[in-house]
């Protein structure tokens, strides 16, 4: 499949929730995203992260019931047995990325019809996905994969295509799997197949400023990316994307390079203050854009709770 790659225009943001932050998107691809945050600090751009990561929703297969049974057919003994023990299986099924964009359902303590019910009998329409498996082997093997697990429901909830190859086991003539699987919404802190996001870091936003034109002559002459012209009439480079090729450039005449000492500090990097570049992708299960909403949304109401709590106590 291929991926949407795009650079937002100049001051494109979106909703971030009421959070007291600008954002703006630098880079956007299906799974992925780098966002400008901007008149923050340090602090609320890790809590956001921390959202993202721990209290922001998605589904996730999370019970599996499997069938056991001996059956003959045409002479042929297919038993229930595989190479991986059940246990390992669910582990796989739940790292599986289920359909969680726009989500109309409840998380099952949550849920208007199972938050009175033990646990282990939760589960209706509004609160979890059902899937269906059952497959046979092959004498030359059979890999059963993510495309078979049949959704018994709407199928917008099938699992996207992208994924459908996601191997689970692999079973040989005379071996079987039957099973049925149950999704429901989690938050990542209690498990880590309930974390939306994967790689989230974020970093201060920076310029490059030039000091000393005739010592980064000896950047110049290696043919990097980055150009004396580049810095234009203030000796700057304020560019996000080209700050990034400075920083890869600035590698090849570091300290510990043949160049550091002779190079020294003719370039440098300042931090901007109260600027930050956030950056994660997700799982496959939502875009990151509505995962970076939902997250700020989540963290805004947390806040004004807790600014609410406060002013009555005092």
């Amino acid at each position: 499949m291929v991926q949407r790659k795009r650079v937002a225009e100049e001051g494109e943001e979106f909703d971030n929730g009421g959070i007291e932050m600008d954002s703006e998107i630098i880079e956007e691809e299906n799974h992925s995203i780098r966002i400008l945050l901007k008149g923050t600090d340090r602090a609320s751009v890790n809590a956001l992260r921390r959202t993202m990561m721990a209290d922001t929703p998605k589904m996730a297969i999370h019970k599996v019931r499997f069938t056991q049974s001996t059956t003959e057919e045409d002479g042929v003994i297919w038993e229930s047995v595989g190479p991986l023990p059940d246990e390992m299986v669910a582990h796989r099924l739940a790292m599986i990325p289920i359909p969680s964009e726009g989500s109309e359902f409840y998380i099952p303590e949550e849920c208007p019809n199972c938050a009175d019910i033990v646990e282990s009998q939760r589960g209706c329409p509004i609160c979890e996905i059902i899937y269906r498996c059952m497959v046979r082997g092959e004498p030359e093997g059979r890999c059963v994969k993510a495309r078979d697990l049949e959704v018994l429901g709407d199928l917008k909830f099938s699992i996207p295509e992208e994924f459908e190859d996601i191997t689970i086991t692999k079973l040989y003539a005379g071996q079987t799997i039957d099973f049925i699987a149950r999704a429901n919404m989690g938050y990542g802190r209690d498990h880590v197949k309930w974390q939306p996001v994967v790689g989230t870091t974020f970093y201060a936003r920076q310029h490059a400023v030039l000091h000393d034109k005739k010592s980064a002559k000896v950047l110049w002459g290696l043919g990097l990316s980055i150009k004396e012209k580049d810095f234009g009439k203030n000796g700057r480079i304020e560019d996000i994307s080209l700050v990034d090729k400075m920083k890869k450039d600035l590698l090849h005449v570091g300290p510990s390079t043949d160049h550091g000492r002779e190079f020294s500090d003719a370039i440098t990097l300042e931090d901007v203050p109260g600027e930050f570049i956030l950056q994660f992708e997700s799982d496959g299960s939502m875009s990151p854009r509505n995962i970076f909403e939902q997250a700020s949304s989540i963290l805004s109401t947390r806040l004004n709770n807790i600014s609410e709590d406060l002013e009555e106590v005092l």
